[in-house]
């Protein structure tokens, strides 16, 4: 108690607030949020709005993937012609404007980094994730040259997996942000990747943005998992099930 009488306030929500990124027990002034509350809430729309907005920087990218091992990144792009079109229309993003420039590996694995709906998270992420995947895969696999695909839908990647000739594919996407989370990446595995696929033919690892989501070298490892799963069960999707940590599961219990 203070010296005046009064007891001191406690922020009962503060320790549940360090736990999630979710905006909780935000306050009150008067009959509106507080000033600091409302100045984050707008600070973080405007990030979400710049995360979907701004291109890719695809040299920059590729300068940073090049020295990884897999050579120089090729660059495909979807029929839609800007991002505004991009984001009007959906299936624009969905087909290839041109392929031409990709070669038949018959890879066992390749890998499509694609701003998706946040060039940002590409941006920021693209890179750890693939020396991450390209230090899971070891000599297991044998890895296609890595694509950077922009204005991409996760269905591109199908059109690009089959001129590749790989048998599984790894799509790397931005994710849609959010007000909590504006560079979160997802990887998209399809196996026997040819146009058509739907999403039941897909296994999805999503939330990747460390520090605070799942980090680079776990999201490669349960990739490695499903891949190596994919392989043995002869495709991907509803059938195929993350037993990444199964071990993990039964040593403790």
């Amino acid at each position: 108690m203070s010296g005046d009488g009064a007891v001191p306030e406690v922020d009962v929500w503060a320790p549940l607030r360090r736990t999630t990124q979710a905006r909780i027990g935000l306050g009150r002034a008067g009959n509106a949020l507080p000033s600091q509350r409302v100045l984050e809430f707008k600070a973080a729309h405007s990030a979400a709005r710049d995360a979907v907005h701004v291109p890719l920087d695809v040299e920059a990218l590729a300068a940073e993937l090049e020295p990884l091992g897999l050579g120089r990144p090729l660059h495909v792009q979807s029929r839609a012609s800007s991002r505004s079109e991009y984001l009007r229309r959906p299936d624009l993003g969905r087909a290839p404007d041109d392929l031409s420039a990709l070669p038949a590996t018959d890879a066992d694995v390749g890998i499509v980094l694609a701003d998706g709906l946040s060039p940002r998270a590409l941006a920021d992420h693209g890179a750890g994730l693939l020396a991450a995947l390209i230090d899971e895969f070891g000599d297991r696999f044998r890895l296609a040259p890595p694509v950077i695909a922009t204005e991409a839908r996760v269905a591109l990647g199908d059109h690009i997996g089959a001129a590749l000739g790989v048998t599984t594919l790894l799509m790397v996407i931005g994710e849609r942000p959010g007000l909590s989370v504006a560079d979160s990446l997802g990887i998209y595995l399809t196996h026997h990747p040819k146009p058509g696929r739907t999403d039941a033919d897909r296994n999805c690892i999503s939330n990747i943005h460390p520090p605070d989501g799942l980090g680079y070298e776990a999201a490669a490892h349960i990739a490695g998992a499903l891949v190596a799963g994919a392989r043995q069960l002869g495709r991907s999707g509803v059938a195929l099930k993350d037993t990444s940590r199964a071990r993990e599961i039964v040593e403790g219990a």
